[in-house]
């Protein structure tokens, strides 16, 4: 069996493998370890996300450096700050055991003064995003005219994201006696052009298939409509409560509608988007890291090398521009043996792209059926046992159970289960028309004017639409959730272009007028106001929404 130890690594270096519980190196570190610390050679290693690859240059890095120069030895550049803190993070830890070493990160949306004071003491190792260090070399506030390593972290990724030029830029600025050690998880012809620049004769290792997604994830597909997006994810969450995972949505706007949604519907998610400070995105991946949030909802570039453990799922909320992008969004589960899923919302004009992924994928992508209302349930009820009996005894109550069981001495074992369900599900609905997509498709061609609604209601004005990003379904749950109605309390949703109507029981009148009395959304001011008796609203028929489907939407 390989060890650590039989790598060739040093005591420090072992005594902090020892602290971190790591037991056996994984493939690329055995492959890529022995061959940094004994010769001075460049290095393409192409491995996916969550092999191993920072400990895979970490260690040879750490073991290689002159303590006692206070030159920038190594540099490391990644693609975003949360991968570049993320790095900093890890090799502090390979380090632990190593005395006056220094790394200091280098990041966009941080104090760049306190960042060339730091590196001024002396930084043994810079780890940076390609931005701020071309922003920082130009301002002589780094040298890394002295290095004698420079590593290249998801290549692909940077490359992505449109960094072909700093990194050229950068790497002019370092010694051509210096080794290049490149870890990217596919091969595109940038990074090819890359290492053919800057690189001589390197060593190219493959762990796993060259351009191609993870074993452990399986990959699937659901065929929707663009808007039942929302009623799938919820869908697929009944059907998975144990769920850790990634939503990926195109537009930052989406994503944070999604999470807001989420949240709502009692979910733990959060948005990490590009608009949100480096404060709030360190916050967000720490508790994402810390399993405090159950989903993260991202854009793509605000997830970028976002490397974190034990992701079960990866949902693409809708398909991405490239298929490059969607095997990095997949490449987040599956990760260190373990399975993961990767679940795609697809559409009927994005179905010719399946194709394309399994040929990119060398694998096959499955078709899925979405579950119906009464499996979902099912399902939800199975979890809520287990919870339920995996749930350890706390000693301390002991005094109280008495009081309980007298509570409860006049009902039976099967009536107080059935109350213990009933209280548990209170607000779950029901209604497979709201659950079940395999039902809901049906649902299209309703309208209000054959709909059974009931004759106490009120008709309400509310003043967001279809500019909003809202459709009725999503308007309807915004509405029910921010009141704390059930499903069936709010019906007969027509969204317009800038404006929407929504109906209630009467009862319920007083508070959905003062609910929205002092509500802001996107720096809006919300008006909700009760329309005149008799008064109906009647569009024009052949109005189109800039969505190219009917303006007036009528569901109950």
């Amino acid at each position: 069996m390989t060890t650590f130890k039989s790598l060739g690594l040093n005591a420090q270096l072992i005594n902090a493998v020892e602290k971190l519980g790591f037991e056996t190196p994984t493939e690329v570190q055995s492959k890529v370890i022995p061959l940094l610390l004994n010769d001075k050679t460049d290095l393409v290693a192409l491995a996916q996300t969550g092999t191993g690859k920072t400990a895979a240059f970490g260690f040879p890095m750490l073991q290689n450096l002159d303590l006692d120069n206070r030159k920038t030895q190594g540099l490391i550049l990644s693609p975003t700050r949360e991968l570049c803190l993320q790095i900093t993070n890890e090799i502090e830890h390979y380090g632990s055991e190593i005395k006056k070493l220094n790394i200091v990160a280098v990041y966009g949306g941080a104090n760049i003064t306190e960042q060339a004071k730091k590196i001024k003491r002396g930084a043994h190792l810079v780890v940076a995003t390609p931005g701020r260090l071309k922003d920082m070399i130009r301002r002589k506030l780094v040298d890394i005219g002295s290095i004698n390593f420079c590593v290249l972290d998801e290549a692909d990724e940077m490359l992505n994201m449109g960094f072909y030029e700093d990194i050229k830029s950068i790497l002019n600025h370092t010694p051509k006696t210096k080794s290049s050690w490149l870890f990217s998880a596919t091969m595109p012809p940038e990074v090819h052009a890359i290492a053919k620049k800057f690189m001589s004769a390197p060593v190219e290792i493959t762990v796993g298939t060259k351009n191609a997604g993870t074993k452990n994830v399986d990959h699937q597909y659901f065929t929707i409509s663009a808007r039942e997006r929302y009623t799938a994810l919820r869908a697929v969450l009944g059907m998975n409560p144990n769920i850790f995972g990634c939503v990926f949505c195109r537009t930052k706007i989406e994503t944070q509608k999604v999470a807001e949604k989420l949240i709502q519907d009692g979910h733990k998610a959060a948005a990490i988007h590009g608009d949100l400070s480096q404060n709030q995105r360190d916050a967000v991946m720490q508790s994402f890291r810390k399993k405090k949030i159950q989903l993260l909802v991202a854009t793509d570039v605000a997830a970028r090398g976002i490397d974190v453990e034990d992701i079960t799922h990866v949902i693409n909320y809708q398909f991405p521009d490239e298929i490059e992008t969607y095997t990095h969004r997949s490449g987040r589960t599956g990760r260190a043996g373990k399975l993961g899923t990767s679940i795609i919302f697809l559409t009927k004009s994005d179905k010719r792209k399946i194709k394309l992924i399994e040929n990119k994928l060398q694998t096959k992508l499955t078709e899925i059926e979405m579950p119906s209302a009464k499996e979902i349930f099912k399902n939800k009820v199975q979890h809520w046992i287990k919870q339920i009996k995996n749930t350890p005894v706390k000693s301390d109550l002991q005094p109280y159970l008495g009081d309980v069981q007298k509570g409860f001495e006049d009902l039976d074992k099967e009536t107080l289960i059935e109350l213990m369900l009933s209280k548990e599900f209170l607000n779950f609905d029901l209604n497979p028309k709201n659950l079940s997509l395999n039902q809901e498709k049906n649902s299209d061609k309703s309208s209000d004017r054959k709909i059974n609604a009931p004759k106490d209601k009120d008709r309400f004005f509310i003043n967001v639409g279809a500019r909003d990003q809202y459709e009725w379904t999503t308007l309807k749950d915004f509405i029910r959730s921010y009141l704390n109605l059930g499903m069936e309390d709010v019906f007969q949703v027509e969204v317009m272009k800038n404006f929407s109507f929504f109906s209630t029981h009467k009862k319920h009148r007083d508070l959905v007028l003062k609910s929205f009395e002092n509500l802001n959304l996107d720096s809006r001011r919300i008006s909700v106001e009760l329309t005149k008796k008799g008064k109906t609203f009647s569009p024009k028929k052949k109005k189109k929404s800039n969505y190219g489907t009917k303006s007036k939407k009528r569901f109950n």
